[in-house]
């Protein structure tokens, strides 16, 4: 009780210099009491980090005690104490280790100390010894160690080694005995997360862990066996065949009594089901009998688990046993459940009829708003991905909206109506739901409705269906509120002018948001700055689908600015369009932040991907993203130094084009390149000529000056001395000059353009191109331009028309429409025709297949 009223007071206190001298006599006790571990807990809690050098002998001499429950205290009151005293604690990695070896059976534990203080006050030696079996300052031990370590990617390795005792020769794998080998299986799981981490950092250790995991398999402890069958199964590209003993392991806890057990084996079955169903298939007799445990949390999880594993003759069952089933769990589960049927539906489309009646079932269920937008989206999934459930799925949408509460829900479901109502063979049917919206709804409905209304009158087939819909939107002029009858105004005068409903309504064009947002954000900022106004053209053309998909992208928000112009954190990501807008949004921002490249104007293009400049095992890895600017063009190097007894300075890149007429004008180096932390280097060069944009390739050497240091205190010597190491080549290519736009009438635009049409034959042969597939991927890679209507992926192996659109760094809008054949003999000729606002610009993208 005295040392928690120390603790409590300590923060109040000005002076613990009294109580500080009572808990070091306390911890230096002769006596084997209870005082020892409360006190070094009480005496690392009011000590000052400034001050830990002063007590740090005794810390050490705790830590090796052969008392348990004392070496625990001081192991845990260090890890405590780590961030506060690195430098210090660093220093004892030696006693740590030591500390992690089985304690002497002569040394009292806590509880022949417990029992010598409560006891009727015998002698001590008349005591009967009682020892902690539990070994858990092993587990204590080993995670300071490795915070000791973790920076120090070898070390860490060494650490699972040598614990692990793969290293001695009758280790844990071999069946025999190690001093180093850990007892405590809370330790032993620490230690199989360790060796996940050696393989994020160190791929080609993936044998020799698996091998080590395997083994841990066999350990006779449950939650060992659990953590190594988990560890096995997210390994990355790991064979069925080796995933086969970590399965059979988790479906023997599948029948365990122990509820803890049998819920940690199926949510790992559960993770594993997602990207590799099959290896999972074989528990699956098991897993059923789990969908009636009273357990509704392992329920759900077997519920999903054989929903991503079952095959398509099982559909019909499952379906009937969840139908039962979701009644009695949470939203949260339901949610879980609703996208487990949607990615079957996805993938046994012939079975779409039973699973979206289920659906439409629980969508008249109770529930809350994730669950209902759970089954929603999961419609709207099936809708666009299964045509033949088109019909069905409208129709209980249509009966949703008659009584939703959630006005978030029915704005979705009315804008897909309005979508697909028109394309269908009744849209009449639909245009009632509707109208009825107009009629009973809140305001923000009603809008709603009119618009999806609308889209019945001015993308409808019929005539009568467009007399009708003018009808209603007539009606609609003497709403009570404005936004209806503006909306009611607006698609009126549509449906007059027809030209105005192509451009506002048919046309699924729209600009790219993060760019259009960066470069309004800049012209505020500083519109004089910018000659000749704000330029609309300048941001990028996406289609609504892009748009949707970009919407739905992970935000790249977090990840952290550069700190100095000269350090900063590579961005990697998707490599799709939409997820490249918003990388490119990201790196404009970071270079407009760098007071070098702001007279260069606004960024046109940056690549999709850093370009590897050095292998992955090399000493130092470096990356380049090129940066094109009307008249600059821009190198970013993302350098990372993989030796932690070397410090890098100055570090700057000397780049050498193979022609004349670029001229460097900026370079940023990076100031220090310490172990594992990324830098970034800057070099900008200059067009002379703008009107002269050729194809150059840049040999580069990256120069720096080394200094050995400290591995484990990255403490550098004052001395280094001067090293360059040569990386591969850079080339900038017709690709860097061509930003991808989407065009939604490619016909119409390709037309306009022809009197600037330049043409040639090509010919690839089948080393280069296999199909055609390898052809349109080559072609739109070379050309940086984006394809359309979805002619990337060929749909006949023999004959395909690849369509492309993009805009020239002079803002010129450039199409391309390329014919190609494939045969087993010769390979792929095509025929590319350019066509753009300006000839020479059709000629220079032509010129880049040659």
């Amino acid at each position: 009780m005295m040392y928690l009223v120390i603790k409590e007071i300590s923060g109040i206190s000005e002076d613990v210099i009294m109580v500080t001298q009572s808990l070091i006599k306390d911890i230096q006790s002769k006596q084997e009491t209870i005082y020892r571990a409360n006190a070094i807990r009480a005496l690392c809690l009011i000590t000052d980090p400034s001050m830990i050098q002063g007590i740090e002998r005794i810390l050490k001499a705790a830590i090796v005690d052969k008392t348990p429950s004392v070496s625990s205290a001081a192991l845990v009151s260090s890890y405590h104490l780590f961030n506060a005293s690195k430098d210090i604690i660093k220093r004892w990695s030696n006693e740590v280790q030591e500390a992690v070896n089985t304690k002497s059976s002569g040394g009292l534990g806590f509880a022949s100390a417990a029992s010598s203080y409560f006891g009727s006050g015998s002698q001590s030696s008349q005591n009967q010894t009682v020892v902690s079996t539990s070994d858990i300052y092993q587990y204590h031990a080993i995670g300071l160690l490795y915070l000791i370590r973790q920076q120090d990617r070898m070390a860490v390795t060494k650490l699972v080694q040598t614990f692990s005792g793969t290293r001695s020769t009758g280790g844990f794998l071999s069946g025999g005995s190690s001093t180093n080998v850990l007892k405590n299986p809370s330790a032993v799981c620490m230690l199989i997360r360790f060796a996940s981490k050696v393989i994020e950092d160190d791929p080609s250790a993936t044998r020799r862990i698996y091998e080590l995991l395997e083994g841990f398999l066999r350990h006779k402890s449950d939650m060992v066996n659990l953590e190594a069958a988990r560890a096995i199964c997210e390994m990355p590209n790991i064979p069925d065949k080796e995933l086969h003993l970590a399965t059979s392991a988790l479906q023997l806890f599948l029948s365990s009594p122990k509820p803890t057990l049998r819920f940690a084996a199926i949510r790992t079955l559960n993770k594993l089901s997602i990207n590799n169903p099959a290896a999972v298939t074989s528990c699956n007799l098991d897993i059923e009998t789990l969908i009636s445990d009273s357990n509704r949390s392992i329920a759900t999880f077997a519920i999903t688990t054989l929903l991503k594993t079952g095959n398509e003759a099982s559909v019909d069952r499952l379906m009937k046993q969840i139908s039962g089933f979701m009644n009695d769990i949470s939203d949260e589960f339901k949610v879980i459940v609703v996208e487990a049927i949607r990615s079957l539906c996805l993938k046994f489309p012939a079975k779409q009829a039973v699973m979206m009646s289920f659906l439409s079932n629980v969508l008249r269920d109770e529930g809350g708003y994730s669950f209902k937008k759970a089954v929603v989206e999961a419609i709207f999934d099936i809708v666009k991905h299964i045509p033949e459930s088109k019909d069905m799925a409208l129709s209980h949408l249509c009966e949703f909206i008659e009584d939703c509460e959630f006005t978030k829900l029915s704005v979705r479901v009315l804008h897909l109506l309005g979508i697909e109502g028109p394309k269908a063979v009744t849209p009449t049917k639909y245009i009632r739901y509707i109208y009825n919206r107009v009629i009973l709804e809140n305001s923000v409905i009603r809008a709603a409705a009119v618009s999806a209304l609308a889209k019945f009158g001015i993308n409808g087939r019929d005539e009568e269906v467009r007399k009708s819909v003018h009808v209603l939107l007539s009606r609609c002029l003497d709403d009570v509120d404005d936004e209806v009858r503006d909306r009611a105004a607006l698609y009126l005068s549509m449906m007059d002018n027809q030209n105005l409903a192509n451009r506002y309504v048919t046309d699924d064009s729209t600009y790219a948001l993060p760019s259009l947002e960066r470069q309004l954000v800049e012209y505020i900022g500083n519109p004089l700055g910018i000659t000749g106004g704000f330029k609309l053209e300048s941001i990028p053309v996406i289609s609504k689908l892009q748009e949707e998909q970009e919407r739905r992208l992970p935000s790249n928000k977090g990840v952290p600015a550069a700190t100095s112009p000269g350090v900063g954190t590579p961005i990697s990501g998707n490599n799709t369009f939409a997820s490249s807008l918003d990388q490119q949004a990201m790196y404009a921002e970071k270079l407009a932040a760098i007071p070098e490249f702001t007279s260069f104007g606004v960024l046109f293009k940056s690549s999709s991907k850093p370009i590897d400049l050095t292998e992955s095992e090399t000493e130092y890895i470096v990356q380049c993203v090129k940066h094109t600017f009307a008249k600059h063009i821009v190198f970013q190097f993302i350098c990372t130094n993989t030796l932690n007894d070397q410090l890098l300075e100055n570090v700057h890149m000397v780049m050498q084009p193979e022609i004349e007429g670029l001229a460097q004008v900026v370079e940023i180096p990076a100031e220090r390149l310490e172990y594992n932390v990324p830098g970034t280097i800057y070099v900008a060069f200059e067009q002379e000529d703008p009107e002269e944009l050729a194809n150059v390739t840049f040999t580069n050497t990256l120069k720096f000056e080394v200094k050995d240091c400290d591995p484990t205190t990255g403490e550098a010597d004052p001395e280094g001395f001067e090293d360059e190491y040569q990386v591969e080549d850079i080339e900038v290519i017709t690709s860097d000059y061509v930003r991808s736009s989407y065009v939604s009438n490619f016909a119409e635009e390709f037309k306009s353009l022809q009197d600037n049409e330049v043409i040639d034959t090509f010919a690839l042969d089948k080393e280069k191109a296999h199909n055609l597939q390898d052809a349109c991927d080559s072609i739109i890679d070379l050309l940086g331009m984006q394809p359309l209507e979805g002619t990337e992926s060929p749909k006949n192996n023999s004959v395909h028309t690849l369509l492309l659109s993009g805009t020239f760094l002079d803002g010129s809008k450039a199409l391309a429409k390329c014919r190609m054949t494939f045969n087993t003999s010769s390979g792929v000729a095509f025929e590319l025709a350019v066509r753009s606002e300006d000839v020479n610009v059709s000629q220079i993208i032509l010129l880049a297949i040659s």
